[in-house]
Formats: structure tokens, C-alpha cells, sequence
């Protein structure tokens, strides 16, 4: 193994499935289980069996069994580079079939979160926590023709420039924005790090053009106040900077006023154990208990906070749902368990109670694999159980629906008296946007087609009360728009606000 293989290991508290699972999922084939070992060869046979300290019966017997080992590998992987018939198709044949090996090597029905990850594969789970990438920092919605700012990320190229949530994107370098995907947008604004975009924007209906100085920007954080002492703090991610991120907003609504806070970790799955501790510092006494983690052979470690707590925050309530996992997990319980002002509002969290370490390579790849479980700080393992929240809150229909039931075939509609998943979506966005169906099962009724005519009347559809792959789209483009701009629509936030209120 080379040296730079060596002790290097980073904690990782992840979702099950960040971009590395997906890629395990579909590397899943039969050829898988042919290669299930060429490297067991090459790494862990001779490791695994051999050793100077066994008596010499047992050495004889070990030895046979690692040449017999040996020359089973050897030749599956000779036959299958030689003389599988498909192998002529695979222009990257003997690599595909090492990392075939390591991939059903890695792979376990016991345990979803340990695999081995190709350095291509590395870099994206790298980037999806970290949430990282070079622009000018901020978000927007795209839709009937429109690129609204709905966040502007602090201390990024564009907050420092003076955009503005609200603000229209009008062009790019001279490039009108209004007619062109998100991804074509994207490409004009993103570029090389130290190159600069000029940006045409509307503001209260009034033109603005502002130079922005692209660089690195980290996005796992986003934070403003609600009114003049709630604040409200969404973490994505535990990525490499979410500590820093964290701090600077709180900072920044600390000065004005900040006493209460709603942490949103809605659909957070994870990411670095450092991160976590970084996170729980800002709220937690020092020396205060985290989690503690424990090992195959039964050692436990206790991970404790190593700052000092925010004391102008008061009360939290912190919002979660099915895909609140993991770090995000041990966060709410450390906060829930360790502190007497905290709330959890919404549906009950993921459950994911294991760790995962990585083992990286010389070529970039590594591998990802469970070495403990960790227990809240009262000892309870959250493991396929999740977390109850104190208040039960779901959100409305609409976003229980899947965005495959958003799309349609070009040619297919539905009409009165028609049964569909498209039209039960259909349903639950009109009544989300205020344009009130009777039904919500996809049956087709007379007040479906009511609602839909005037829903098309109103957003320069053609009105004829059918449902058509267009006016899906322009539903589920509108159930977005309205729920990235309107705080009033989410109402586990505003149950959340309730609550701080109360108190």
C-alpha cells in the first residue's frame, strides 16, 4: 500500500443515498458477482490468511487455502479479460473488472452506507455535502420566463455586490436571460475563478447593472431573520465550511436583534463529523456531550463540544422530516437532549445511527465504510427508528407527490371522468395555489376542470379545462415559485415561529 495510503482517515455521518449509493445501485449486475474478487488478490488474501504466529498445521492448511484462493481469482479474472464474449465491448475492460471486484466487495445487504467509490464518484460525494462550486452565489427561481433572486448567500461575490432577493435577472454579459434554461443561465453566470460577469437586473422595476467578481463559493448554509428577534437558519449539509457559514449568519442576526431561532434541517442527510461538532459548538456549552460512538470490539468514544454557546438565543424549535439523517440526526438530539429550550417540529427523521470512515487511495478513489454506531447523549440509538418530533406537522399534499407524476408523455391529456396519478398532482397543486378542487384522488371531476380553466385563464394557458403536459409543467413550476417566495405556505416554519411566540 503506498504511504500516502496510509492514516488518512476522515469521519463522514451521511444519508444513504448521496451520488456514491446511487452509483452502487446501478453497478449492481451479475457480472458484479463473477468479479467478486480479482482484487482480493491483489490486497487481502495473503494480509487476511497469512502470519508468522500460527502453529504450522494450521499455516499448511491456510496456505493451501490462500494458493487455491489465489489461483480461483486468477483465473475468473483471466477468463473474464480473455474470454467473455462481451468484453469486446468494453474499451476499459480490466479496470471495470477490478472495480466490479471492490464494488461487490464492499457491498453488504447488512449494512447500505459501506462501498467502495471511484475517484470520479469521490469528487461528487465530495461536492454534493460541500456544496461548493465557482459563481457568484445565489439562488433563483426559473420559470414563464423569469430568473427571480430568491436567496442571496452571505459574504458571496453577489451579497457583496448588492443583490438582492427580489431582484429580476434581465442578462448576463449582454446575453438576455429570459427565454433560456436554468442550465444555459447557469453557464453564462458560473465561470473561472477571478473572471467577472455583468449582470442586468430589474429592481422595483427599475434597471441595474452590477460587475460581480466570480470566485469559490460554499452554499451549505442560509440564514435571515423572520421578524425583529426570530431567526430562521437552514443547514443543507455538513460540509467543510458549515461551521464558519453558521457562525456568520448568526453573527450577522445577532446585530439585529436575534433571541429566538428555528434550525431548519429538513432534508439534510449528513455529511463530516467535524462539521457537526463545529455546528453544536455554536449552541452548546463547552465540554457538553455530542454523541458517543461504539466500536466492533465494544470501546466507546464520547465527542464533546469545544466552544462556548450562543447565550442571546433563548429558544430553538428545529424543523425535520423523512429525510433528516444522520449528522443532522445526532445535531437534534444533542440539542434536544442537552439543552431545556429546544422544540422539534415536524415528521419523524430518517434513522440512520451508523458512522462511516473513509480509506482513500493513490488514484482518488476510496473506500467508504461503517466502523461504529453512535448513541444520543441519553444512550439511545436512533437506528431505523428515526426521531419523533415533539409536534407533528406534515406539509401540505402537493409535496408528498413525486416529480415523475409532474411529467407527461407530449401527446397525453386528461379530461372530465379520466382517472390518473397526473391528475391527483394535478389536484393537490391547485388546491396548494388557492384554486380549490373537491377531490384530490385523480378522478376527474367537474370541480377539477373548474379550477384547472381558471388556473389557465390566469397564467396565459389555453382554458379549456384539460390537463395536458404543459399545464402540469407551468402547476409544478408555480407550486415552486410560490413556495421559494412565500414563508406563509410552509406551514411547519410557521408552526415553528407559533411556537417561539408562545414561549
Amino acid at each position: 500500500m503506498a504511504e500516502n495510503e496510509k492514516k488518512k482517515v476522515r469521519i463522514r455521518l451521511e444519508r444513504h443515498l448521496w451520488p456514491d449509493e446511487i452509483q452502487q445501485r446501478k453497478r449492481k449486475k451479475q457480472v458484479t458477482a463473477l468479479m467478486i474478487a480479482s482484487l482480493v488478490l491483489v490486497f487481502a488474501v495473503g494480509f487476511l490468511l497469512g502470519g508468522s504466529l500460527q502453529p504450522q498445521a494450521l499455516q499448511s492448511s491456510l496456505s493451501q487455502n490462500e494458493s487455491f484462493a489465489q489461483a480461483k481469482l486468477n483465473s475468473i479474472y483471466s477468463i473474464m479479460k480473455n474470454e467473455w464474449y462481451f468484453g469486446k465491448e468494453d474499451e476499459n475492460l480490466e479496470q471495470d473488472l477490478i472495480d466490479a471486484a471492490l464494488y461487490g466487495m464492499s457491498s453488504s445487504s447488512l449494512d447500505p452506507h459501506t462501498t467502495y467509490m471511484s475517484a470520479e464518484e469521490t469528487l461528487a460525494f465530495s461536492t454534493s455535502i460541500d456544496n461548493n462550486f465557482v459563481g457568484i452565489g445565489i439562488q433563483y427561481y426559473s420559470g414563464t420566463g423569469l430568473k427571480v433572486v430568491t436567496r442571496v448567500f452571505v459574504d458571496s461575490p453577489a451579497y457583496e455586490a448588492g443583490l438582492q432577493a427580489g431582484d429580476i435577472l434581465v442578462a448576463a454579459d449582454g446575453t438576455a436571460l429570459a427565454d433560456l434554461s436554468s442550465d444555459e443561465v447557469a453557464a453564462l453566470v458560473k465561470g473561472e475563478a477571478g473572471t467577472q460577469v455583468q449582470l442586468e437586473v430589474l429592481r422595483n422595476n427599475e434597471p441595474l447593472t452590477l460587475t460581480i467578481t466570480r470566485r469559490e463559493v460554499n452554499t451549505t448554509v442560509f440564514g435571515e431573520m423572520i421578524d425583529e428577534t426570530t431567526g430562521y437558519l437552514q443547514i443543507m449539509s455538513f460540509g467543510s465550511t458549515t461551521g464558519e457559514e453558521c457562525g456568520r449568519y448568526l453573527d450577522l442576526m445577532s446585530e439585529q436583534g436575534l433571541q429566538q431561532l428555528v434550525i431548519d434541517l429538513r432534508d439534510n442527510g449528513g455529511g463530516y463529523l467535524d462539521a457537526l461538532v463545529s455546528v453544536a459548538n455554536l449552541f452548546l456549552p463547552a465540554d457538553t456531550l455530542i454523541m458517543t460512538q461504539e466500536y466492533k470490539d465494544g470501546q466507546t468514544v464520547q465527542t464533546l463540544t469545544t466552544g462556548g454557546n450562543r447565550e442571546n438565543i433563548q429558544q430553538i424549535v428545529i424543523l425535520i422530516n423523512q429525510d433528516t439523517a444522520s449528522a443532522s440526526e445526532v445535531l437534534a438530539m444533542a440539542l434536544k437532549e442537552q439543552r431545556d429550550d429546544v422544540t422539534l417540529v415536524g415528521t419523524t427523521s430518517y434513522g440512520k445511527g451508523s458512522v462511516q470512515v473513509q480509506r482513500p487511495f493513490a488514484d482518488g478513489s476510496v473506500l467508504k465504510y461503517t466502523n461504529s454506531r453512535w448513541l444520543t447523549p441519553k444512550g439511545e440509538w436512533i437506528n431505523g427508528v428515526g426521531i419523533e418530533p415533539d409536534v407533528t406537522e406534515t406539509l401540505p399534499e402537493v409535496f408528498q407527490c413525486t416529480l415523475v407524476s409532474f411529467v407527461m408523455e407530449e401527446e397525453e391529456s386528461y379530461q372530465q371522468d379520466q382517472v390518473s396519478e397526473h391528475v391527483a398532482s394535478a389536484q393537490k397543486a391547485l388546491n396548494f395555489l388557492g384554486y380549490a378542487t373537491e377531490r384530490t384522488d385523480g378522478y376527474f371531476d367537474d370541480s377539477t376542470q373548474s379550477a384547472l380553466s381558471r388556473y389557465q385563464s390566469e397564467n396565459n394557458l389555453t382554458a379549456d379545462g384539460v390537463l395536458d403536459g404543459v399545464t402540469l409543467q407551468s402547476l409544478y413550476s408555480s407550486v415552486q415559485y410560490a413556495w421559494s417566495t412565500d414563508k406563509s405556505l410552509d406551514n411547519q416554519l410557521q408552526r415553528a415561529v407559533t411556537i417561539l411566540h408562545e414561549q
